[in-house]
């Protein structure tokens, strides 16, 4: 398995095993979707748990891991606010909590990244061939 495919499938299964726990256990994330999305919070959850699983199949796929990187990189730009209403609700738990929820903000970073890498270099490896 070559560098490029190796990180589109870790990407790939990252994605689908969000895109799982978001279907298998809402509780968990719908106290995170931010109060200013309209409808109920399991809608919001449901639906990136769904908008996960796509964007995986679609990272996972040759012919689509360019869009689907790039997809990711945006499903990770939306997810943010998610992650900082997380940090604002866990600042009085305990430190490991908090911990967590402060950690999920910055990591939005590099999982930006991630995914554009892996779109970048399906666009590489197609010019190569």
């Amino acid at each position: 398995m070559t560098t490029r495919r190796g990180e589109a499938v870790a990407l790939a299964g990252l994605l689908a095993a969000a895109g799982v726990t978001h279907l298998v256990r809402p509780g968990v994330y719908d106290p995170i979707v931010p109060r200013a999305l309209p409808g109920p919070a399991r809608f919001w959850t449901y639906a990136s748990g769904v908008a996960e699983l796509a964007v995986a199949a679609a990272v996972a796929h040759p012919a689509t891991r360019r869009a689907g990187g790039r997809a990711a990189a945006a499903l990770f730009v939306a997810v943010l606010p998610a992650n900082v209403k997380m940090a604002v609700d866990w600042r009085h738990r305990r430190p490991t909590k908090r911990a967590i929820a402060y950690g999920r903000v910055p990591l939005q970073a590099p999982l930006i990244w991630w995914a554009l890498r892996v779109a970048r270099a399906d666009t590489a490896g197609r010019r190569s061939r």
